[in-house]
């Protein structure tokens, strides 16, 4: 068994791109359209692992929300500073800025993306 990819609804389909684009640095690898929403899918070219953002013809207009058992996506980084840096430049804001970890011997940090979905960033260095 192989794990493909992680589905997530979203409401503004370009800043969720440039999100996981621009900052995470996935990459676009196919669209599908089916009868009722648009279907978007980038690549983690070091794990293979996609995630599909969904983007639905009609969409909530209060955005959709995400349920209590969800808890995060985890993305390791090769370097926290460039990771800071970027986060800065793009214009998005820390919900936990970079802090050493002491229990896991790691450097961690917390961005919600535009839907609000948790994203931790984990570097070993």
């Amino acid at each position: 068994m192989k794990f493909l990819h992680a589905m997530i609804r979203v409401a503004d389909i370009d800043e969720a791109m440039r999100f996981y684009k621009d900052l995470i640095g996935l990459k676009p690898s196919r669209t599908l359209r089916l009868e009722d929403c648009m279907l978007y899918y980038l690549l983690d070219e070091k794990t293979g692992v996609e995630i599909e953002l969904t983007h639905n013809d009609e969409t909530p207009e209060e955005g959709y929300t995400t349920g209590s058992a969800f808890g995060h996506f985890a993305f390791e980084v090769d370097n926290m500073d460039e990771l800071a840096q970027r986060v800065e430049n793009l214009g998005y804001e820390w919900v936990y800025e970079p802090f050493y970890m002491e229990e896991a011997g790691l450097k961690v940090a917390f961005i919600s993306d535009p839907d609000g979905n948790m994203i931790e960033f984990i570097a070993k260095d």
